[in-house]
């Protein structure tokens, strides 16, 4: 069992993680024509939304209820309330996802009973879905605060189903906070060629995927309807994707009995064989289809050719748990060494299954000390590690959020037969692209005599 490891330091340098709030809003944004709002200062919608912005390269909804000094002690109900009519006004949303700050949390404000009051009193209000989140920043990341919205959700939009009338071709898919929207897309294309039919929760495959819309809006521009969503208990399944994920499925179970299952990864063979066969099981098929039964062929000879540089190679690796997991996994089962692992919350259980003997919970400062003390080849993790690599003479793959400074990584796939292979090509093609110039000692020779140094290289061989 891995050892978890909490290292204690007087300060944080180079974060690793991102806020809980921040994960709640990514989450809202997956829901049409949607508003996230923060109820908290304006500063931490701010940082928020710059994290947002640079990431995704797209203009971002996200409000705030904008407390100030007296709000904080009276209590912000009333900026809640006005918060609220003035989204209706100005943007009328469908959907207004509301996430708490530290702020309000360490005021232990009555957010729940406060919006039930302003709901119930508010009949104009009624044309509009109202879920609340508590996400406050001192605890968990944002893999945790995208959890909790998602179980919010569920929790006020997904009807209780006393009966059960399952659609049998129709599946739920929750997406983890880890998956990117090409990698959603990449298992809606899995899902869909076992003639089955997905409702994604949530949906940013149609919200921040880089498009130019036909109009300006003030909410998403796509996303998981409300109607698909009150449809979610006539499934007859539900594929959570991440295991942080199981306690939303869990959820979506004890109020629908639609049965579940969590894949803690769908990157690597058998993670994926193990997703094709619940399709298989789902839809009735004896056998997959001839496209995904030629992917994992590609994949199987891609894992031959990269393995000659994956084999032994020394990774670091930092991210939250659910990233870290599936791509750490995925490259022990390709002989790579996992010497150093941070991540950002010490929450999810996949951890004590890492494929290494222990996992910090901390920053990227214990990623670079951690790399440069093992010997490590390589690093992963998001953009902030760039000055790390930069200092180690290490190269870096961008993984995780924020990516800021390269475009285009919304389109970045890992999973699925499709989405590993090019992984793997990726770590082999980076591995082997470093200079390495063999010496002696590195077989363990005895060093050359001095008066051959001179010869030169034109006369070698």
């Amino acid at each position: 069992m891995t050892k978890v490891v909490h290292p204690r330091h007087a300060l944080s340098t180079n974060p690793l993680k991102s806020s809980a709030p921040l994960g709640a809003a990514l989450a809202y944004l997956g829901i049409e024509s949607a508003i996230p709002l923060f109820h908290g200062s304006q500063g931490c919608t701010a940082f928020a939304m710059v994290h947002l912005v640079r990431h995704f390269k797209e203009a971002v909804p996200l409000q705030t209820t904008a407390m100030n000094e007296i709000s904080t002690i009276l209590g912000g109900a009333e900026q809640i309330e006005e918060a609220i009519e003035n989204l209706r006004k100005k943007s009328a949303p469908k959907f207004i996802g509301i996430a708490s700050t530290a702020l309000t949390e360490t005021r232990g404000e009555d957010v729940v009973g406060e919006l039930k009051e302003i709901v119930a009193r508010r009949k104009d209000f009624a044309d509009t879905a109202i879920v609340y989140a508590s996400t406050p920043d001192f605890t968990g990341a944002l893999e945790d605060g995208w959890a909790r919205a998602v179980e919010a959700i569920i929790a006020t939009l997904v009807p209780e189903a006393p009966e059960r009338d399952p659609d049998l071709r129709r599946v739920n898919l929750l997406c983890g906070s880890h998956l990117t929207i090409a990698e959603v897309e990449e298992l809606v294309r899995l899902i869909r060629a076992f003639g089955l039919d997905p409702i994604v929760l949530p949906d940013l495959t149609s919200s921040l995927d880089g498009h130019v819309g036909d109009d300006w809006r003030g909410t998403s521009l796509g996303g998981t309807t409300l109607e698909d969503i009150a449809a979610m208990p006539r499934s007859a399944y539900t594929l959570a994707v991440g295991e942080s994920m199981r306690g939303a499925a869990r959820l979506l179970e004890d109020r629908a009995m639609v049965p579940y299952r969590v894949f803690p990864s769908v990157t690597g063979l058998k993670p994926v064989d193990a997703f094709i066969r619940t399709l298989m099981a789902l839809s009735g098929q004896q056998d997959a289809p001839p496209s995904v039964k030629r992917d994992r062929a590609r994949l199987l000879d891609a894992s031959l050719d990269a393995h000659f540089h994956t084999g032994g190679l020394k990774v670091a690796i930092g991210a939250d748990p659910d990233l870290l997991f599936s791509l750490s996994t995925t490259l022990a089962g390709m002989g790579a060494e996992i010497v150093t692992a941070v991540t950002t919350s010490q929450a999810s259980p996949v951890l004590e299954r890492m494929p290494c003997d222990e996992v910090l919970v901390g920053d990227l400062g214990d990623l670079e000390r951690g790399a440069a003390a093992a010997g490590a080849a390589m690093l992963l993790t998001h953009s902030h590690g760039r000055q790390a690599a930069h200092r180690l003479h290490l190269p870096l793959v961008r993984v995780g959020f924020p990516i800021f400074d390269r475009i285009g990584a919304q389109d970045i796939c890992r999973v699925g037969y499709r989405g590993t292979r090019a992984f793997l090509y990726e770590i082999a093609n980076i591995a082997q692209a470093q200079h390495h110039a063999a010496t002696p000692q590195d077989f363990g020779a005895a060093p050359i005599a001095e008066e051959f140094d001179h010869v030169p290289h034109a006369a070698t061989c």
